[in-house]
């Protein structure tokens, strides 16, 4: 008999299946990775020759505005929604947890995201290895397509929270949207405010840190720190040489996935439905 937790993940995938998201995601991330990575020699100004390190800037660059996005969509109303409806009562009904009914749905969506985050993402890298004699492909595009999907799992697991909180899925849409806002573009300007505006500026270590306090900035950390480039401008050129390794930052992006998911498990055993 399957696990209670593997039967919910398996229908949220199928569900996932059924609505097209891993085919719309998947192309999506097609899309961008092959279009950058064919046209990545012009960021660099060097028309055919590959750049690998501007190819990741450029995707970590336009990957920290999809991702988010395509995360929060996937899942803002995976309780809400199925409250209005009805359907998560009955859920409740059967020998099913509120914590193993979570953790299916964070397994079953999460793996819509994973697949469609390597699928998409790695068909670039393939592309760039078939194509071109570039060494570490792999390893870069690995450490790439690992991060953004520990991103997108950031951003399902605050968007329980958000699905969890609230009883409409309007409003759950919303404060999903104001989020995305807040973490991919307001957050940065702040921050850039703060720099531009104290006199001595802040140090490296203190902007660090501050930058632990959003996903997206340490999903481009990681990837910008990991390359030998000098397509970083911004906040990031500040903190870009960061004496925490790509490997500290990870965790504390996968931080970032627990956290969230345990404040949601709280929530949704005191919610009353």
């Amino acid at each position: 008999m399957m696990h209670p937790i593997f039967a919910v993940a398996l229908k949220e995938f199928q569900d996932g299946l059924r609505n097209r998201w891993l085919i719309s995601i998947t192309l999506i991330f097609a899309i961008l990775s092959l279009g950058l990575s064919y046209y990545g020699s012009i960021a660099s100004g060097q028309i055919g020759t590959i750049s690998i390190s501007s190819t990741i800037a450029s995707l970590s660059s336009l990957a920290v505005f999809l991702i988010p996005l395509i995360a929060l969509l996937l899942s803002y109303d995976s309780f809400v929604g199925e409250q209005e409806s009805g359907t998560l009562l009955l859920l409740l009904t059967y020998p099913l947890s509120h914590k193993q009914l979570l953790l299916g749905k964070f397994l079953g969506q999460g793996a819509i995201i994973t697949l469609a985050t390597c699928l998409g993402f790695g068909s670039a890298a393939i592309l760039l290895f078939i194509t071109s004699d570039v060494q570490n492909i792999f390893s870069s595009f690995g450490l790439f397509i690992l991060t953004a999907t520990l991103l997108g799992l950031c951003f399902t697991a605050i968007a329980y929270v958000i699905s969890l909180s609230v009883n409409e899925k309007s409003k759950a849409a919303g404060i999903a949207l104001m989020i995305w806002f807040f973490f991919v573009l307001v957050f940065d300007l702040a921050l850039l405010g703060i720099l531009v505006g104290i006199e001595d500026g802040l140090s490296q270590n203190l902007l660090v840190q501050i930058m632990m306090f959003n996903p997206a900035d340490l999903f481009r950390l990681i990837n910008l720190s990991a390359l030998d480039t000098s397509d970083v401008n911004g906040v990031l050129a500040v903190a870009i040489n960061s004496s925490l390794s790509p490997m500290t930052l990870t965790l504390i992006m996968a931080g970032w996935i627990l956290i969230p998911l345990s404040i949601a498990s709280i929530i949704f055993k005191k919610k009353t439905l």
